[in-house]
């Protein structure tokens, strides 16, 4: 049988084709992952503006990061909600009262952004919300690096003042949206500021604040060198805890509540009932891994609650100290409805900022985060993005009226 003549120029064909599929793979992939920011971008940019002018106070801003008031800025930017004196989105940079770093920052310089009492009937008169994210401020070593760490250092700035405190009680005086965080009336808060809060909030702080760790091994990253010299100096113990769990604190006093002893499982979780999870849209259940404050929620409706998910051991010693497994997470003045606080750290979330200017990034939001419940996204995704912006959607929606 005759050996078929080879076609040269159909065999050359094929084989360039063979070997352009790979790149032509790679070129559409790159399309799509170029198209796609695009076309989001494009579609928040020519979404309606929702003009709101807020004022956004945050003392603690040790970093460029300023990772105390950023997740509230990218909210008011994904929801379209402008500054609606400047006529443009919200920025991290500018757009807030508090303690801001300068650069070169091996300076180690800062300013004070305050507002004088001379202002506060104007700033009142003008804004529609106000939103204290952090009050706690800026200490001498979380600004000098290369300084040994304690629990308390000499204050550079920070705690609510009088200024302040007078500035919300004019923006609640005249039924506008106002929002406090954790820590708004805690240390370093003098005490008449304090009691005037507690009193126009009507709660109470217990004292106690508590705070996540994954592992209460003294050799752990980022676990406080001074925890076990200050459990030591109550108990007359040495410090054997090494599994994850929960530290409460108050003054000089201390709870440790160690997963496996005192808790079948050491995150905290935040829980919300159906009638709230239907008007904030949040999830039912969040784990929280950060800083939170125990308090009487007074006379407010309680929107959410903490809950540790504690052992008989752990009961007992929250009993010892007058404390319960589960406490108010998010309260709401009941007349109005516009007064909220928060007695966690809400606000502190690290989340990829350029996605806020991106439309339908929200049904994307599980690709953001991991299912390890150690992953402080999935607070920002299920629970503080969506509350933030209802509570706002909320009250412009009644300001129309």
């Amino acid at each position: 049988m005759p050996l078929r003549k080879p076609n040269l120029v159909f065999d050359r064909f094929k084989y360039l084709s063979t070997m352009k599929k790979p790149l032509l793979i790679i070129i559409i992939i790159l399309v799509l992952i170029l198209i796609f920011p695009a076309i989001n971008f494009i579609s928040w940019a020519f979404q309606e503006k929702k003009p709101v002018n807020m004022i956004i106070l945050d003392k603690t801003v040790p970093t460029f990061e300023r990772l105390n008031h950023r997740s509230l800025v990218y909210v008011l930017t994904s929801e379209r909600f402008v500054n609606k004196s400047k006529k443009r989105s919200f920025s991290t940079n500018w757009d807030y009262y508090g303690f801001v770093p300068m650069r070169p920052v091996r300076e180690r310089q800062f300013k004070k952004r305050d507002f004088r009492v001379a202002d506060v009937m104007d700033m009142a008169e003008k804004n529609d919300a106000l939103y204290y994210t952090d009050t706690y401020g800026v200490y001498f070593n979380d600004w000098y690096p290369g300084i040994k760490k304690t629990r308390r250092s000499r204050k550079l700035y920070g705690g609510l003042n009088n200024t302040d405190w007078l500035l919300f009680s004019e923006m609640r005086n005249r039924n506008k949206l106002v929002m406090l965080e954790y820590n708004t009336f805690d240390f370093p808060t003098a005490g008449l500021e304090r009691f005037k809060v507690e009193g126009l909030l009507d709660i109470s702080s217990t004292g106690w604040i508590g705070h996540y760790y994954s592992s209460l091994d003294t050799l752990s990253k980022g676990f406080p060198v001074w925890i076990a010299p200050m459990y030591r100096n109550q108990y007359m113990k040495p410090w054997e805890f090494k599994n994850a769990g929960i530290i409460l604190l108050k003054e000089n006093n201390i709870i440790v509540l160690e997963e496996g002893t005192h808790l079948k499982s050491a995150m905290p979780v935040i829980n919300t009932p159906e009638e709230f999870t239907s008007e904030f849209k949040v999830a039912a259940s969040v784990p929280f891994d950060r800083d939170f404050e125990i308090i009487d929620p007074g006379s407010n409706n309680v929107i959410s609650e903490f809950t540790i998910n504690t052992l008989p051991a752990g009961d007992t010693l929250l009993a010892l100290n007058r404390l319960t497994a589960s406490f108010p997470a998010v309260i709401r003045e009941p007349r109005m409805g516009n007064t909220y606080y928060f007695s966690g750290d809400f606000s502190a979330n690290k989340i990829p900022y350029w996605t806020s200017r991106m439309k339908n990034i929200s049904r994307f939001k599980s690709l953001l985060y991991s299912d390890n419940p150690d992953d402080g996204r999935r607070f920002f995704w299920l629970y503080y993005k969506p509350m933030i912006n209802s509570i706002l959607t909320e009250y412009s929606s009644k300001e129309k009226k």
